[in-house]
């Protein structure tokens, strides 16, 4: 499966980010890519107004999200990514959706709020408080996660007892001492945990670091970009997956019992 990985600096003005992400749904689909992962988020976004995110929430039959649905009408391509839709008055609930063939095929309201490095999403975003599910794409399970989901392993692990192949990221992740180093080192160690590819899409800009990455089930690093909007491809490959399992059999040489959610 060939999987495309966009990432650019979401701006304060959604129908922007609308048209980027559609662009990129076109080139993706152009290029023969059958999965395509954004970063989180992707409504608006303000540097001098870290609340835009929540107050330009939409809801589920908004502009937003019907004119992704029409681009993936006519194609095969999945596409995901995370936006803020509406709950009640004044809050939102961080959502990641599963788009193809005319619909949301999938959703996920993201379970660990990031309230960490002087920084409190639950201030106005409501967690989940389901597992995600497992979504297939071109004979590949793939399980959902979203940005600081990453630093929570058994997250990963319950996607991958379950049977995903992949895990998919929307992230946003901030800038900060070591951060770069944080995330590329959560990235291999979630692949590494679980023996799934990882497929992470980081927003660039003034406060987040972009760096998407494809990472394959040992841990390396097969795809990468910088600091700048870009679009990355990798191939996924279901043997390889086999191989590294017969090989590291980690998830058959667990011996504690899967997690549960509290």
């Amino acid at each position: 499966m060939k999987v495309a990985v966009g990432q650019f600096a979401v701006s304060k003005v959604w129908q922007e980010n609308v048209q980027t992400c559609l662009e990129y749904m076109t080139q993706a689909h152009a290029d023969g890519a059958q999965l395509l992962v954004l970063p989180e988020a992707v409504l608006a976004r303000d540097d001098s107004d870290p609340d835009l995110s929540v107050k330009s929430a939409q809801v589920m039959n908004e502009e937003f999200i019907e004119q992704l649905c029409e681009q993936s009408r006519n194609n095969d391509l999945t596409t995901i990514l995370t936006l803020h839709i509406k709950t009640t008055p004044g809050r939102a609930a961080n959502t990641l959706l599963a788009i193809r063939g005319g619909e949301v095929i999938a959703r996920y309201q993201k379970l660990h709020l990031y309230d960490a490095f002087n920084v409190q999403e639950s201030r106005l975003v409501d967690a989940g408080e389901g597992l995600p599910p497992l979504i297939e794409v071109a004979g590949f399970k793939i399980g959902l996660m979203t940005c600081y989901d990453l630093r929570f392993p058994e997250l990963a692990l319950s996607l991958a007892l379950a049977g995903a192949d992949a895990l998919v990221l929307p992230a946003a992740w901030l800038r900060g001492p070591n951060k770069e180093m944080h995330w590329a080192t959560l990235l291999s160690a979630r692949a590494l945990d679980t023996t799934c590819y990882l497929v992470a899409s980081g927003e660039c800009g003034n406060r987040n670091i972009g760096h998407s990455r494809i990472v394959d089930p040992l841990g390396v690093v097969i795809a990468a970009a910088n600091q700048r909007p870009a679009l990355i491809y990798a191939e996924l490959e279901n043997d390889y997956i086999s191989e590294v399992r017969a090989m590291l059999p980690v998830l058959k040489n667990r011996r504690f019992a899967p997690p549960r959610l509290l």
